[in-house]
């Protein structure tokens, strides 16, 4: 049984490491500029939505790289099989003619 208490002193404990682990950071000695400690530079700022745009893009990237890897592969799956499809009906037509032209000679043998 979980305490509802017991959980959101758990969420706060993990909200207070998070927040901890980025006043790590702080604010960082940028371009001769000093600035205090607990405060994010704009500077700084700029290079964290940097790298959190990337990861997100590079994400984004490989979520549609790899739907298009799957759409294409079953594209090429469809195709062969019609490809197949189409090689199936070439020859059932061929053999449908040659039955067709067997026919012809057999009629032309009775009259």
């Amino acid at each position: 049984m979980v305490l509802k208490g017991a959980n959101l002193n758990n969420k706060s404990q993990s909200n207070r490491t998070l927040l901890e682990s980025l006043t790590i950071l702080g604010c960082v000695y940028f371009f001769g500029v000093d600035c205090n400690k607990g405060d994010i530079s704009n500077a700084w700022s700029t290079w964290v939505g940097l790298v959190v745009g990337a990861a997100m893009g590079t994400l984004i990237t490989w979520w549609v790289y790899y739907r298009q890897k799957k759409i294409s592969e079953k594209q090429d799956e469809l195709l062969n099989h019609i490809a197949d499809l189409e090689e199936n009906n070439k020859t059932m037509l061929n053999k449908i003619l040659s039955l067709e032209e067997k026919i012809e000679a057999m009629l032309e043998k009775i009259k």
